[in-house]
């Protein structure tokens, strides 16, 4: 079987803590796939409030996700506490990607549980088509790198 394997970028620009809780659970008893992404998502809120933007305003223009790529490296459970690390890149002419490093965090230090890259396209919600990357976000994103 072929794995993903995601590359990540060397320098993340924003990082935030989260901490699992029991309703972050599956019927395994740990976290699923499903909350992985979810988790991801609130990081990469977190992220656009940090530069000043939301995914319904980025300079006159919405977000839509095109795409996400998971990697799992480790199983979180309730109490765990977790760093998501996110970063910019790979700008073009209607988006751009996201990259996040999600580590275990514990009292003897931290541990990679996952990566994760989202495909993010400008989107014009009113007309429903998707537009171009305004250059003023490119600037914004990009100056931590």
């Amino acid at each position: 079987m072929n794995r993903i394997r995601l590359t990540v970028p060397d320098h993340f620009s924003f990082s935030t803590d989260i901490r699992i809780r029991i309703t972050d659970l599956n019927y395994g008893g740990h976290v699923g796939n499903d909350t992985f992404l979810a988790l991801f998502h609130e990081a990469r809120q977190l992220f656009l409030l940090h530069h000043g933007y939301g995914e319904l305003a980025f300079e006159g223009v919405g977000l839509i996700m095109a795409d996400a790529v998971i990697e799992y490296k480790l199983p979180l459970s309730q109490g765990d506490l977790v760093r998501i690390s996110v970063t910019a890149a790979d700008f073009d002419k209607l988006g751009f990607d996201l990259f996040y490093v999600m580590e275990k965090i514990t009292e003897n230090g931290s541990s990679l549980a996952a990566r994760c890259k989202t495909g993010m396209i400008c989107y014009d919600y009113a007309a429903q088509k998707k537009v171009s990357i305004p250059v003023a976000a490119i600037a914004r994103l990009s100056k931590d790198h």
